[in-house]
Formats: structure tokens, sequence, C-alpha cells
């Protein structure tokens, strides 16, 4: 029998790419989809497009919101709604690659203990959608506790979102997104998930396409650097609190993924010195934050860095060891991104 899979499309002002997203969760073959739409009171042609694919396919239903509610309310309408084996949340201006449902859900079937699994979501920049990989190189299996412990150790979300596929019953036993997480509400879920189940990833093959566009909700660049690692710092707050449960040694995960975000934040602000993009107030307000974070940062050597950088007009010397330190900081950033495209982690 094949793995039932509920789509939900939370889809607001996305009409335009809405049928081709649909189409990418209908044509998945090994595994049997419904798709539901919901149109937060998109204000463009998006309330035609569901019912022209409702219409054209069984399999299509769709929900009109009379008022506009917001990404979160809508996400977890969408959890309420849905029955199945598994679950797929896919923003509208998303999609996923041919076979990647039968991909994930292959492994989930094999491991039960798994809760989510994902993998590389390829990024469009565009609208021509380069080919996808379809074949698969193996699976990495991580015990829940092992995969927030590196997540934690990094300090980042090392998941887009188009590329998970949850099961049902994790997902509707969480009780789905948190209203007070705007901005990093599915990280904190990714550590929720993790914390009673373990984590999956299908390794080799792109999982989904994520487009990169100017009204992506989530798109930071420099100058909201510090939002993001605000909003990271929420959801390890939120997901070690004591209203998510208990999860073993929460206090020393909190500890160490609160010193990754604030060695995050003087790395950042030394890249924005050696880039001639900082300003005085700019740089302040990162090390406020990561001393404010992790108080004894003051005595680490990176402070010791931004402090000097920050401080008194540099001479030639400082300024070409600065310019040796920004091209050791891109070859790091280099390195890890490849080891995340490669491994699901990093």
């Amino acid at each position: 029998m094949k793995s039932t899979v509920q789509v939900v499309i939370p889809c607001y002002n996305y009409g335009r790419y809405l049928r081709q997203c649909v189409g990418s969760a209908l044509s998945q073959e090994g595994v049997d989809v419904r798709v539901l739409v919901i149109d937060d009171q998109s204000s463009d042609d998006t309330p035609e497009v569901c019912r022209e694919l409702a219409e054209r396919d069984a399999r299509v239903t769709f929900i009109r919101h009379i008022q506009n509610k917001g990404h979160i309310a809508t996400y977890n309408e969408g959890i309420e709604q849905a029955e199945g084996d598994y679950f797929v949340l896919l923003s509208a201006d998303d999609l996923l690659t041919p076979g990647c449902l039968s991909r994930a859900t292959a492994l989930m079937n094999f491991h039960p203990s798994v809760g989510l699994t994902y993998g590389y979501a390829m990024p469009v920049y565009g609208d021509d959608l380069p080919p996808a990989r379809t074949e698969d190189t193996g699976w990495s299996l991580w015990r829940g506790q092992d995969w927030i412990a590196s997540t934690c150790s990094a300090g980042r979300n090392f998941i887009l979102c188009p590329e998970v596929v949850m099961r049902m019953g994790i997902q509707q036993r969480l009780g789905g997104y948190k209203a007070s997480l705007p901005h990093s509400a599915d990280m904190e879920l990714w550590l929720r998930v993790a914390a009673i189940s373990d984590i999956g990833r299908v390794n080799g093959s792109d999982q989904a396409y994520y487009r990169v566009h100017a009204q992506n909700m989530h798109r930071t660049v420099y100058s909201g650097f510090l939002f993001d690692l605000k909003a990271r710092r929420d959801a390890f707050v939120s997901a070690f609190s004591a209203e998510a449960g208990e999860v073993p040694g929460a206090a020393y995960l909190l500890e160490t993924a609160q010193r990754s975000l604030a060695m995050t934040a003087l790395r950042h602000a030394c890249q924005l010195i050696d880039t001639g993009k900082a300003t005085p107030d700019g740089v302040g307000e990162y090390g406020d934050f990561a001393r404010e974070l992790y108080p004894d940062i003051v005595s680490s050597r990176a402070w010791r860095r931004l402090d000097s950088l920050a401080g008194e007009k540099r001479g030639a010397l400082s300024t070409l060891l600065g310019h040796g330190h920004a091209q050791i900081r891109r070859q790091q950033d280099r390195l890890a991104w490849r080891k995340w495209c490669r491994t699901g982690v990093c």
C-alpha cells in the first residue's frame, strides 16, 4: 500500500507560482498525495487559480480566508485539517522535486523511529528550474539528541522548509508552530521534533526547490542579520523551556547555542569592518548582543579581535592582517556550506 502524504500549501498573493507548486506535488510517484491550498485572503488571482486546480483534480481542495490570519495561523490550520501518514508544508513559491516524497517516505517507512526527514533544497533565482538530481546516494540518520547537539553547536537552522517530510502523528502531537516566534517557528519546531524522535536525511538528491526572490518572507541581508540571530536565540530558548517538555541536558544545550550565536555575532561584526560596511552603532549592537547572550565572551580571542578592529584607526599592517582574517573567514564559510550541502549539518 502506498503511503499517504498531505501537502499543505499556504498562499498569500503567490497566485503566479501556485499552478507550478501544486503540479510538483500532484506529479509525485509512489505515494498517494492530497493537496490543501489555504488562501490567506490574497488580493491577486489566487482564488481563481485555486478553483481551477480543484476542478481539474479531485486531489486538490482549498480554503479561502475571509480575513488575513497571517502565516503561523494559516500553517496551524493546515495541520489541524491534515490527514494521512505524512505531512508536508510547502510555500506556494517553492516546489517539490520529482520523486522526493517517495525517497523520503521510503526512509521513514524503513525507520519508524524517524519523525522528520529532510534533504537538500536547491535555490532558484528566476523562472527557469535547473535540473534536479533524483538519485539518492543513501541516508543519514541521527538520534534526535545528537541532531539537537549539532544544531546548538552550529547555532543555526540546517533546514529551509520545503524539503521536510514529517510523520503525521509527530506533527499533530506537537501542536504546530508557535505564534510567539513569527520568524523562527520552523527552527523551534524541528528542535521539538528531535526531542521526541530521530531525524533522517536523504543524501545526494535534490529534495525541493527553494525560490529566492525579493519577497521571500525569511530572506535576510547584512542589515538584517542581527534580527536573524535574535530570532534563532528565541527559537532555542523556546525549544528548551519547561513548557516544551523535558530535553536531556537542556541547560547545557542552551548555553552551547548561546555561545555559538554570540561568536557568530562577533564574527559577523568583524566581517562588516573588513568589508567597509560597518558603522560604530552597528558594530556596537553586535557586541552588546554577544555579551548579553554569553557574558564570558568578553574574555575570548574573538572579542579582543573585534575590539582591536573597532578601536583606533588601523595602520597598513593591521589592514593587511584584517584582509587575511577576512579571507580565512570566507574560506571557512565555503567549507561549512559544502559540508551542509553534502551532509545536512555543519
